[in-house]
C-alpha cells in the first residue's frame, strides 16, 4: 500500500464552486457507487465524492467486478441530487466523465489517452480508467445520480487475467503519482464540463469524438450472445454509438466495442 490520502492536502488543490467541497474518505467499503446509492447512509448533500482505498466488491460494468490495490489508486464516486443535472442525458454525463479524465492526464502528466465508447479511457491501447453510472429512480424520474470512477494511478503491476490489458499513470510516466492532486484535478474538469452538458452538449460530443480512436474503425459490438460488425461512424446527439452495417445503420445505446481484425 502506497502513502495514505492526505485529504487537507486535497482540499488545499481543490478548486471547484461544489464538487467534492464534501468528502467522505474511507479505508475500506464494498464499493463506493453502493455506498452512495444506500440511502441508509443518509449521504443527500449534491457533489458529495466518496473516495475508498479499498473496495472488497468494486463495480464494474454489466456486473463486472473492478479490481484495484488498496491504497495506489483513485476509486470514488460522485453523488448528483439537483434537477439541472439530473434531467441532463446521462450518456452524455457518461462521455464527459471519460472526457475529464482523458484530459486531465493528457494536461497533468503529458500522456495521450484516448476514449472508448460508451466509459473507458485508454492509454496505448490499455485500459487505465473505467466508469460506472447508477441511478436511483422515484417512479419514472431520477432522484439521485452516482458516477463512479476507477482510475489506475500508482498501481506498478497487475495479476490476472483482464479482457484488456490494464496500466497505471505511474507506469506510463515511470513516476509516483501525486493523488490528491489528480483527484482536485479531475473534478475541477468534470465540473466544468458539467456546464458545458447543460448549455453546449454538442461541444462535449465533438470533443469527446476527437479523443476516440476508434471512430471510422471496423469494429465488433458485442451485447450478450448478439455480435454486431460494421464501420464506428460516429456518436449522435444522444451519446449512442452509429454502427454502420451491410444491412444498414444500427444506433447501439449498450455494448462491448472492440476493433475488428
Amino acid at each position: 500500500m502506497d502513502e495514505q490520502f492526505d485529504i487537507s492536502k486535497f482540499y488545499l488543490r481543490l478548486d471547484t464552486e461544489w464538487l467534492g467541497r464534501n468528502l467522505i474518505y474511507t479505508e475500506e467499503t464494498s464499493s463506493t457507487n453502493s455506498y452512495l446509492m444506500d440511502k441508509e447512509n443518509k449521504v443527500n448533500k449534491h457533489g458529495t465524492v466518496v473516495l475508498a482505498e479499498k473496495q472488497t466488491s468494486g463495480k464494474g460494468r454489466l456486473d463486472r467486478v473492478w479490481y484495484s490495490n488498496e491504497g495506489e489508486n483513485l476509486t470514488f464516486s460522485m453523488l448528483f441530487l439537483k434537477k439541472d443535472i439530473l434531467s441532463l442525458n446521462p450518456n452524455i454525463l457518461n462521455l464527459a466523465s471519460s472526457l475529464a479524465v482523458a484530459n486531465v492526464l493528457e494536461s497533468l502528466h503529458f500522456l495521450k489517452p484516448n476514449v472508448k465508447w460508451p466509459n473507458d479511457v485508454l492509454v496505448n491501447g490499455k485500459k487505465i480508467c473505467g466508469i460506472l453510472l447508477e441511478a436511483g429512480y422515484a417512479g419514472s424520474t431520477i432522484n439521485r445520480l452516482v458516477v463512479g470512477i476507477g482510475l489506475n494511478v500508482n498501481q506498478a503491476y497487475f495479476q490476472g487475467n483482464f479482457m484488456m490489458e490494464p496500466t497505471s499513470v505511474r507506469m506510463e510516466t515511470d513516476t509516483v503519482i501525486d493523488r490528491e492532486k489528480l483527484l482536485a484535478e479531475i473534478l475541477k474538469r468534470y465540473e466544468e464540463l458539467l456546464e458545458k452538458v447543460k448549455y453546449a452538449p454538442e461541444v462535449v460530443l465533438k470533443e469527446w469524438s476527437k479523443k476516440c480512436r476508434m471512430i471510422g474503425d471496423r469494429i465488433e459490438v458485442k451485447r450478450g450472445e448478439e455480435s454486431l460488425d460494421g464501420i464506428f461512424d460516429e456518436i449522435d446527439g444522444d451519446g449512442y454509438l452509429i454502427l454502420r452495417t451491410k444491412q444498414g445503420t444500427e444506433r447501439i445505446s449498450y455494448g462491448d466495442v472492440s476493433v475488428s481484425g
